[in-house]
């Protein structure tokens, strides 16, 4: 009998946070795949002690592209699909609702949201904006699709509509601070790419119709201040100043330092 859920976790050298994510899957009725990139560590071996099953493509573009192609090409035969990144987790709470959910639904429910709880150094930022985050992660197979955004892509449904679940997900990146840098690093290139494409994302309101606007280099420092003392970011501890001070002032510095490169 196929599995209620089909899940989908992309990985490339995610020995240190996939067993998280594998592991808090286990209480639903699910298929795992595990989509890889072209690790060169121990991901292979840990999707197959959890009992997942360990697919390689190595023709990747981004994120959407590589979901994408695990919805077209991966041999899905449950009602849902569940996507998830390396790095994040289900709490308990959320596997249990999870399956409540989906043997219950009105058959125009076609998509849940899940709210995100963002973890930086051992410590849930909940403030700067950072929490709750609404992000569609589970859709009925056929129903749903990666936007072919370069980043902050979302899933989106062709029919339908999509309720909120009431508990969360987590996303945990338990890697070196080095690797989280030179991930973010990479991140700045891509993403200034596709501000200049014009491909802001939806979620980021404030830039779309307002930060864009503002000169390069002053607009992360408005930015950090906004998130950091107007949004109540001091209230995350010093894990909370380190992660709003990186991914608020610095990630942003390096953005616009590329837009400018590339203009």
């Amino acid at each position: 009998m196929a599995s209620k859920i089909d899940t989908v976790i992309l990985t490339k050298d995610e020995e240190v946070n996939l067993p998280h994510a594998l592991e808090s899957v286990k209480p639903l009725d699910a298929k795992v795949w595990v989509v890889d990139s072209g690790s060169t560590d121990n991901t292979e071996k840990i999707t197959r002690l959890h009992g997942a099953e360990f697919v390689s493509h190595t023709d990747y573009q981004n994120q959407a592209q590589q979901f994408n192609w695990a919805l077209d090409h991966l041999p899905l035969k449950g009602e849902w699909v569940l996507r998830l990144d390396a790095d994040e987790w289900l709490t308990p709470e959320l596997a249990k609702e999870i399956m409540q959910k989906i043997t219950s639904i009105q058959s125009g429910v076609n998509g849940f949201y899940m709210k995100r709880r963002m973890y930086f150094m051992g410590r849930w930022i909940c403030h700067g904006g950072y929490y709750p985050t609404w992000i569609l992660r589970l859709f009925r197979r056929g129903k749903g699709r990666s936007e072919e955004r370069e980043m902050d892509e979302h899933v989106v449904l062709s029919e339908g509509c999509a309720e909120r679940l009431k508990n969360d997900f987590a996303d945990e990146n338990r890697k070196s601070l080095p690797e989280w840098l030179a991930k973010h690093r990479d991140y700045a290139v891509r993403e200034a790419r596709a501000a200049l494409r014009g491909h802001i994302s939806d979620t980021r309101k404030l830039k779309k119709s307002f930060y864009y606007f503002l000169p390069p280099f002053v607009r992360p420092v408005l930015f950090f201040i906004y998130r950091y003392f107007f949004r109540l970011g001091f209230l995350d501890g010093i894990a909370g100043l380190k992660f709003h001070f990186l991914q608020g002032l610095w990630y942003r510095w390096l953005v616009d330092r590329e837009i400018v490169k590339r203009r």
